[in-house]
This record gives C-alpha cells, structure tokens and sequence, in this order.
C-alpha cells in the first residue's frame, strides 16, 4: 500500500472518529435496568419489553420552578430506560414571565428547540465571541450548535414553554456562573479574572456553590 493512500485512509479514519456522536445502537431497542444509574447502562431481556417501556408522561406539566423562573425536565435514559443507547434526548423548560435560562452548554450535544408556547429572547454565542439571538414566538425553532454557550429569557408577559431536543443520550450541562464559581478555582485567580473584591467573591461563591449542591 503506497505512502499516499496510508495518508488518505488516517485521515478518513480520524474524521469519522472526530464526527462520531453517541455509538450507533447495535440491536433494536436496549430498554436499561431502571435500577442502574450511570452511562454504561445494562439491557434488560428484551422478551420482557411492553410498550410503556416507550412512553414517559413525566413532562405533562411544569416542574419546580427555581429563583430565576425555570422550570426543565429533563428526559434522559436514567429517567425513561427505553431512550437507552438511543443517542438522544429531550427537555421541557418553562419560563415565567421575565424568566430566564442561564448562560449554558452542552459539551455533548446539538439541542434544538421549539416554542410551544410565549415569545422567548434566545440565542447562542460563537467561539469569536459573536452573539446570534433574536426573540422566537410560538410555533418557531432555533438550534444551539454542539458545545456553544447558549440562554433564553421569556419576554413576554405569559408563562413561555420551550421543547429541547438533543442529539445524544448523554448532552451534558455546564452553567457558566456555577461552573465559575461555584466550583474550587483558587480565589485570586478569579479575583484578577474579573476585577473582584474578596468580599464581592465570597458572595458570588456562596451563592452560585448553594445552587450547584441542589
């Protein structure tokens, strides 16, 4: 085999690995033990299958609303054992009026998401610091790409009910603040980062630590 086409064939081969998203399933269907937790989850025998493996009624309505009024459910394989090895998965958010979605991303995912009901400000920023967003209404789509910081704010003056849906059993969340500051990053580091006082610190600290432990 020439030089060459050992060239051409590495490079195929690396993109198909940079490319891949969650594995392809390798059976029809791979319901998980609801007792297991985890990624790696095991397949129950698949003759035990009904079809309320398939079904989950959990997003019906709201769930809690947190301090900044959103409410997301989300619909993972922990939850719902049949998205198991699917290589999606979904959520429900809902905003109160003025409510907002954090700064976030999903290191794991493309999530695009539909209006079902209200007027939601919402957009993403890029790796040049560019910010696409525009106010999305009922009935319309906007898509966040893999890994981009991304948020939402309801605008209008009636509760706002979003639809996500991801491309990965597993998308991941990282909000920036708790991420920040609610983590272990040595405390002069953020200080100089964003031109903090000690004291302005230890607020941010315990109030993005308390909702990190929640």
């Amino acid at each position: 085999m020439s030089q060459k086409i050992l060239i051409i064939l590495f490079i195929f081969l690396h993109c198909q690995v940079i490319l891949a998203s969650d594995p392809d399933p390798v059976q029809d269907f791979c319901i998980a033990h609801e007792a297991e937790s985890g990624l790696n989850l095991q397949c129950k025998n698949s003759s035990l299958a009904t079809v309320e493996d398939f079904v989950f009624s959990g997003v019906k309505s709201p769930g809690k609303f947190s301090e900044t009024g959103l409410s997301a459910t989300s619909v993972n394989s922990k939850i719902f054992p049949g998205l198991n090895t699917l290589g999606m998965s979904f959520v429900r958010a809902d905003l109160e009026p003025g409510g907002i979605n954090p700064p976030h991303f999903h290191p794991r995912a493309t999530e695009i998401v539909f209006v079902l009901e209200g007027k939601v400000y919402s957009g993403f920023v890029d790796t040049q610091n560019r910010v696409f967003s525009r106010v999305i209404e009922k009935g319309e789509v906007m898509v966040f790409p893999r890994g981009l910081l991304h948020f939402q704010m309801n605008v209008g003056y009636e509760r706002a009910t979003i639809l996500g849906s991801f491309d990965s059993q597993n998308p991941g969340l990282q909000r920036i603040a708790n991420a920040v500051f609610g983590s272990g990053i040595e405390e002069g580091l953020l200080e100089k980062a964003f031109g903090l006082s000690p004291k302005e610190l230890a607020k941010l600290r315990r109030k993005f630590a308390s909702e990190h432990k929640e």
